[in-house]
């Protein structure tokens, strides 16, 4: 698989039906042509080669500029499945292990305490583990999008606050140091680093008991410190030299040079105005934190975008998980490192977000189909998505790898927006 340079193969000589295979591009075009999506990028690869590059549409609305093999997204969520082969990689070197606690690395969050419903407090049975963090069962408190507690009594607003505002999150003291930057961030709060993070999350109790409560994301953040204490480097630096130099993701990285800019899109988000729905600026290029900086926050989890990438680079680690953890020499994890990271890590639990005939491995979804509608996916089928439509799954059985790139938020919104599902069935009806 060769990176920008990449060429597309003989879909005949991959075992796809051409003239099927093909049936990919008026298929997204139409969601461009229709104003669902501005752009779309799709890639379908068979046997570690690429029988499928296609794109769509323009990188952004505003100027016209056409979209490409070689436009940077902003991956979201899609940055999990790294976050997993960055902490499995330590795991490897006896660094540490799925079922330490967090606290061994980041001692302010041992002895959380959880929360009662009534609203005294009781002993939690063990601390926060790695594994509940990349599965999702921290049993953290979630919070909203002004950074208050959501589920928590309400003598605990007053202190989760104070902890923000000291740090600087919200309050008088933000006024203070966005100053000095070139935008606000989220909603007029500056970033902050992972222990003004670990101090503000050891502030509240837990809602449940540790590997109980399903809390999507809240966690990944916490394995971003974890990371750092663990390796002795910052998160933008290991991926780097583990993940990305290996594996020749020359395009890939938590923020984007000068002389990347111009393949880098605004994002987009879905909207309802005067009842209909239809995209909107969200983060245009130039108030974009991953051009602006301060460069502090890493996003392990997809915090402010996470990693930013190509369509291509991207499918350069998912062929490395689909080999079993190597690619053209570049060894990244052991082939049984990667069948743990694969294994079912949440039992039996149905999480809302998979639906039935799915569980979590570390960092991915992965289909097992017991008790669950029959899928055109093959069983042990894995992947992920981010926020903005970066979508991604690998089909060991089929040696089969499909990545659906866009940036738009709540896409779904729109009626009909059903792009990555429209694309997923047009890859597998193209199998001979």
């Amino acid at each position: 698989m060769k990176h920008s340079r990449i060429s597309v193969e003989d879909p005949k000589s991959l075992g796809f039906d051409p003239d099927r295979l093909e049936k990919i591009v008026p298929a997204m075009q139409a969601f461009v042509d229709d104003q669902r999506l501005p752009n779309i990028v799709t890639l379908v690869a068979r046997k570690g080669r690429v029988a499928h590059l296609h794109a769509y549409g323009v990188q952004s609305l505003e100027t016209g500029k056409e979209v490409s093999s070689g436009t940077l997204f902003r991956l979201y969520s899609n940055t999990k499945p790294l976050a997993a082969v960055a902490m499995l990689i330590l795991f490897e070197r006896g660094i540490l292990t799925p079922d330490d606690p967090v606290s061994r690395f980041v001692p302010e969050l041992s002895d959380l305490p959880v929360v009662k419903p009534d609203g005294t407090l009781e002993k939690s049975k063990r601390d926060i583990n790695i594994r509940d963090c990349l599965t999702n069962f921290t049993s953290l408190m979630v919070t909203d999008s002004q950074h208050s507690a959501l589920g928590l009594p309400w003598h605990y607003h007053e202190e989760y606050r104070k902890t923000l505002e000291t740090l600087g999150w919200i309050g008088s003291e933000t006024s203070k140091r966005v100053s000095n930057s070139p935008r606000h961030y989220q909603n007029g709060f500056p970033p902050i680093n992972s222990p003004e993070c670990m101090a503000a999350i050891a502030k509240i109790p837990l809602a449940d008991h540790p590997g109980r409560k399903y809390v999507y994301h809240a966690g990944f953040p916490i394995l971003g410190a974890v990371l750092e204490a663990a390796a002795g480097k910052d998160m933008g630096q290991f991926f780097k030299e583990e993940i990305f130099e290996p594996l020749g993701m020359i395009d890939s990285d938590f923020y984007v040079n000068q002389e990347k800019v111009h393949r880098f899109p605004p994002c987009y988000i879905a909207k309802k105005i005067d009842g209909k729905a239809q995209l909107v600026l969200q983060e245009s290029v130039e108030t974009s934190e991953k051009v602006t900086g301060p460069r502090v926050n890493f996003g392990i989890g997809g915090d402010m975008g996470g990693v930013v990438s190509t369509i291509t680079d991207y499918a350069r680690f998912g062929q490395m998980l689909l080999n079993g953890g190597e690619l053209e020499g570049a060894r990244i994890l052991g082939r049984k490192t990667v069948d743990l990271m694969l294994a079912n890590h949440s039992g039996d639990k149905i999480i809302s977000k998979l639906g039935a005939g799915s569980y979590f491995g570390l960092g991915v979804s992965v289909y097992h189909g017991e008790n669950a509608k029959p899928r055109i996916s093959s069983r042990g089928t894995y992947g992920w998505g981010g926020m903005a439509g970066t979508m991604y799954f690998a089909d060991p059985k089929e040696h089969l790898l499909g990545l659906c790139f866009t940036q738009v938020v709540d896409a779904q919104i729109i009626p009909k927006n059903n792009y990555y599902e429209t694309f997923q069935r047009l890859v597998y009806q193209a199998l001979e």
